[in-house]
């Protein structure tokens, strides 16, 4: 006697889990200013295809805008990218007791300089001065970065053809890395070069519109660097773009003069 076979049940067939694909996060659109975008495309100095890392010393273009005021009393600055993004700032501390001595223009000036969150990373101090400037650049830390030191009074300059614009040098451990040439008498631009006269960046003045011109004390300013540097040089070219304005002095007949 032989058993009937018995059928075995059919196989059953793997269950799949469904996958879930999870939903890529919205990342909130980054601010921009048309009024940047604008003072760069002017300049013709803005590359799209050009990109840095987002912060003040990973972009070859800044944009400094002064904040327009009726009546100055601490100079605040606005720093941004090619593209209008908001990169950090500059804002003057306190008021000095040398003004009493020296007037408000010619008193110790202080300087911080933040990141966009408002983080402070460099503090830039010019001593009272009644020739020329001295900045002295150091990190949040306490740490010095170097001094960008006035070599020349610009006196007579416009007489000499340029030959006595206005100069500065950059230098870190006693050592100058560059230097800061004003490119007319009135000191609105200027090219940075380093120790072996290459051009490595310029500061250009750019047009406020004429309301901020002819009613406020605003500047403008962008730094084009030529090429990628390395730190303590690359701190000193930014810190020279965020100074400028501070150690120069507009007068009313437009010209400048050294504060």
């Amino acid at each position: 006697m032989v058993d009937a076979p018995v059928p075995s049940p059919p196989p059953q067939s793997a269950v799949q889990p469904v996958a879930v694909v999870a939903s890529p996060p919205v990342v909130p659109a980054v601010p921009v200013d048309r009024r940047v975008q604008k003072q760069v495309r002017k300049l013709g100095v803005g590359d799209a295809t050009r990109t840095g890392g987002g912060t003040l010393f990973t972009e070859q273009v800044l944009v400094v805008n002064q904040k327009a005021k009726l009546f100055e009393r601490r100079a605040e600055y606005g720093v941004f990218d090619q593209h209008g993004r908001n990169l950090g700032g500059v804002r003057e501390l306190g008021a000095s007791m040398s003004r009493l001595a020296v007037g408000r223009e010619n008193a110790t000036k202080r300087l911080q300089i933040v990141d966009a969150e408002g983080r402070p990373l460099l503090m830039l101090t010019r001593p009272a001065t009644m020739l020329k400037s001295n900045v002295t650049i150091m990190r949040e830390d306490g740490s010095l970065v170097g001094h960008i030191i006035q070599e020349s009074l610009g006196v007579l300059a416009s007489l000499l053809g340029g030959k006595f614009n206005v100069r500065f040098r950059m230098e870190a451990d006693g050592v100058t890395l560059g230097a800061i040439n004003a490119e007319d008498w009135r000191a609105w631009d200027f090219n940075l070069q380093d120790p072996h006269g290459s051009e490595i960046a310029r500061i250009t003045k750019t047009w406020a519109g004429f309301g901020k011109e002819n009613f406020t004390k605003a500047d403008n300013y962008v730094l084009e660097m030529h090429r990628p540097l390395e730190d303590p040089l690359l701190t000193l070219v930014v810190s020279a773009a965020l100074v400028v304005d501070t150690v120069l002095k507009q007068a009313s007949d437009g010209s400048r003069r050294i504060r």
